[in-house]
């Protein structure tokens, strides 16, 4: 299959992009993860998907989720933090305890989206979209194109500060808690585990007291994220939903049908609650796709043209990526002459809904449009439709339309 002509309405596909999430954000309620808001969206995007796009099938997939554990694991580590602190001057094991409780709370549900104390919050109903458009003989192969369609809750300190002063203080807050974990080694090592003995006048006291500069960082920790205010996500993550939606649209409207490729969509829910909709999505799909070789190309945040990524490590730089699929988007790129990093979601990035997919066993990449240094835009109330980029997401639509052709002329199975 050529599809150069619709390669070459790049900047038209941009355009609509842009003309339909301006809808969403503007035309439909807020869309926090279980949200009624992210309901809505996902009702509409999947009527786009049947009555324009040629779906044969756009399903709406409730599944249940505790969308407040992702952010609110914060509450148990600090509060350990806290308390250990507090313990190092008179019980400097219990100290060395309750940090360790802490970080573990904070690297299970941060560090690999593990759901750890997912049932200390309300349950609410995230939704997902699964979209296919059958081909017009047998199908040989599969592509989806993902995005999830929730918005992040606000990063205060990101949009007062930017992204150095955001980071800034996540490091300088969980630098307190290494500082004391090491103190209170030292003091046990020692003096052994004794009650009480602590010194202002010795060494280890000065510096236990020194370290209490750390504290008013800690504390600020507790107001990470706004819950009271939900960001319009035009860029992270209506970018990636429509970049999917946008190729079968031109697809359907240039009346080019596929012999033996199957097209489809997929709208993980919940993806700021980490990656609920896409496990979800896995679990409940488990098996369904397994007839021919299916790739995922997962998009989060595509915006500026000069970020154009393809991930091959994902959640904190600890899930690989499929390398066939991976090298797929790097190729297209590569043909069309548009510039696109071979690079990874690094620690403390966090994830995209490819490390989901991959995880559960689904051959899939990440693609992504932003720095990881964060920028202003990042979670924050500047994440409009006003504040989005033409050339990304038509470069992206671009490499995109490409490795489905190559993928389509039988590349990398």
């Amino acid at each position: 299959m050529d599809l150069r002509k619709i390669i070459d309405r790049k900047d038209q596909a941009a355009q609509y992009m842009v003309d339909e999430i301006t809808h969403i954000c503007k035309d439909l309620p807020k869309r926090s993860p279980g949200s009624e808001g992210e309901k809505q969206a996902c009702e509409y995007m999947a009527k786009v998907l049947r009555e324009d796009c040629g779906c044969d099938r756009a399903d709406v997939e409730p599944f249940k989720e505790n969308p407040g554990s992702f952010y609110g694991w914060l509450y148990f580590t600090l509060t350990f933090l806290l308390l250990a602190i507090a313990c190092y001057f008179f019980f400097p094991l219990l100290s060395v305890i309750f940090i360790v409780i802490g970080l573990f709370i904070c690297v299970m549900q941060f560090g690999i989206y593990k759901k750890l104390v997912d049932r200390c919050f309300p349950e609410k109903t995230g939704h997902n979209v699964t979209a296919v458009k059958k081909c017009t003989g047998e199908v040989k192969r599969r592509i989806f194109f993902n995005g999830h369609p929730d918005a992040a809750w606000e990063w205060p300190v990101n949009y007062r500060l930017g992204g150095v002063g955001f980071e800034g203080h996540a490091v300088l807050g969980f630098a307190g808690a290494f500082y004391y974990l090491i103190l209170s080694i030292i003091t046990i090592a020692q003096n052994g585990l004794v009650f009480g003995g602590f010194d202002p006048a010795t060494t280890l006291g000065k510096c236990a007291l020194g370290g209490l500069v750390f504290v008013p960082f800690i504390i600020g920790l507790y107001w990470m994220w706004n819950k009271k205010r939900v960001v319009d996500g035009a860029n992270d993550n209506l970018s990636g939903c429509y970049m999917g939606i946008a190729i079968l649209k031109e697809l359907q409207d240039a009346g080019i049908e596929f012999e033996n490729t199957e097209i489809g969509v997929i709208l993980s829910g919940s993806e700021e609650a980490g990656l609920r909709g896409a496990k979800a999505w896995c679990e409940q799909h488990q098996g369904e796709f397994d007839d021919v070789p299916t790739f995922i190309f997962s998009y989060d945040t595509i915006h500026d043209p000069k970020y154009l990524m393809t991930n091959y490590r994902d959640l904190n730089g600890t899930v690989k990526a499929d390398k066939d699929v991976s090298d797929l988007f790097m190729e297209a790129a590569k043909e069309l002459g548009i510039p696109c990093k071979k690079g990874w979601v690094p620690p403390l990035g966090g994830a995209t809904d490819s490390a989901a997919f991959a995880q559960a066993g689904f051959r899939a990449t990440g693609v992504t449009g932003l720095n990881h240094k964060l920028e202003n835009y990042y979670h924050t109330r500047r994440d409009t439709y006003d504040n989005m980029n033409l050339e990304g997401l038509a470069g992206c639509f671009a490499v995109s339309v490409k490795a489905l052709e190559m993928f389509d002329n039988g590349a990398k199975q």
